[in-house]
């Protein structure tokens, strides 16, 4: 038979992606590879947390070379994976497949990430060698299954330690996997495809020879209501780029953005344009891939424009600013005249809050830094 199944790189169902690049046959192929061990990865939500724990794989790559990776998610975050050639088996929480699977595979190394009972559950069903992070116990309550995951799980208990943590969602993550804790990048990449996209989305904004794309992810997760800048200091901070450069501005939000953003275009329609805010998730990052610095609150375009190598400027309220990793890249920004006073609540009481004591001044003149770190055209 030409077939060798045991490859690590083969789906069972279908050709392998070297076969269909190339057409190769296993008896030829220089990638055929058997799997030294198979290492599961329980990582359902939020979309934009399943996408900064990507950060983890280069570390169990490096680790564990030879190995078989399966990473459970919700079918919503599956097109993270897209080109992510760091995991073999992308698998949707919601399949039918998804429990007969793991059920019947056993696994060198199960890594749950996540404290939620449903994640939990899920590990403490899978058989496997060694487990890290969380799992529920009989009485349905969840665990850590080792000591690396009680910082993470106390800080998700108690926001007074939540508020103290110092150290980045990415160290804290490879902890837990007991990897080693270098920089290791959030992995997303675009195909052909979704770059000629980009490529055409960009010309079409026609700018002038000089000018870059500003690109203005308006909202964030309505879980946190105040980890949005305000609608007047985006209005203000349009009105000084098209008054005092040449740059075009792109908005990018949900569907829960489309009236934000229309109010925000009328400032300058011929210099401030808007991404389609019923974009599928791939179509998203190659629209936000067209910009060249990204103005955002903590939300899936800051993981997602950090991804993509963009510079980013990051404005916080509520939620925590020592957990992101700047990569050199991200210019994180906190109120310099207040603490936040609803710290990871829901809604903010207060009449004169963190987020509106962050002026238009003081991102237009972080913008015109990070704009000259920018290679020219």
């Amino acid at each position: 038979m030409l077939l060798k199944q045991d490859c690590r790189h083969f789906p069972g169902d279908r050709p392998c992606t070297y076969h269909k690049e190339t057409g190769v046959h296993c008896p030829e192929c220089e990638h055929y590879e058997v799997a030294d061990r198979h290492i599961l990865i329980i990582k359902l939500d939020a979309i934009g947390d399943v996408l900064r724990t990507t950060s983890i794989l280069p570390g169990l790559r490096e680790k564990y070379p030879k190995a078989h990776i399966t990473w459970v998610t919700l079918n919503s975050a599956t097109a993270i994976f897209h080109q992510n050639k760091l995991v073999d088996a992308p698998v949707a929480y919601e399949s039918p497949e998804t429990l007969p699977l793991l059920s019947v595979k056993k696994f060198d190394l199960v890594i749950n990430l996540d404290s939620s009972p449903k994640s939990s559950a899920l590990t403490s069903f899978v058989h496997a060698k060694e487990k890290l992070g969380f799992g529920l116990n009989e009485q349905g309550k969840v665990f850590c299954l080792n000591k690396e995951a009680e910082p993470w799980f106390e800080m998700g208990a108690f926001d007074d330690i939540k508020k103290k943590n110092v150290k980045t969602y990415q160290q804290l993550m490879l902890e837990i996997c007991r990897l080693q804790t270098k920089n290791f990048e959030i992995i997303l990449s675009l195909s052909m495809n979704e770059l000629e996209r980009t490529k055409q989305f960009r010309e079409g904004l026609r700018l002038p020879p000089t000018a870059f794309v500003i690109g203005m992810n308006t909202g964030a997760s309505e879980r946190w209501e105040m980890k949005k800048w305000t609608l007047e200091g985006y209005k203000g901070l349009i009105q000084k780029i098209v008054s005092e450069t040449e740059h075009v501005i792109v908005l990018y939000g949900g569907k829960q953005e489309y009236e934000r953003n229309l109010e925000l275009q009328q400032v300058n329609p011929q210099r401030v344009h808007i991404a389609n805010t019923e974009n599928s998730l791939r179509e998203f990052f190659s629209l936000l891939s067209a910009s060249d610095i990204v103005i955002t609150g903590d939300t899936l375009a800051l993981h997602a424009a950090t991804a993509l190598q963009k510079r980013v400027i990051a404005i916080f309220g509520p939620t925590s600013i020592a957990e992101i990793e700047t990569y050199g890249r991200v210019r994180k920004v906190v109120s310099d005249v207040m603490e936040c006073q609803c710290y990871y609540r829901p809604v903010c009481t207060e009449t004169t809050n963190c987020m509106n004591t962050i002026s238009t001044e003081r991102i237009y003149a972080i913008l015109q830094e990070e704009i000259q770190k920018l290679p020219r055209h």
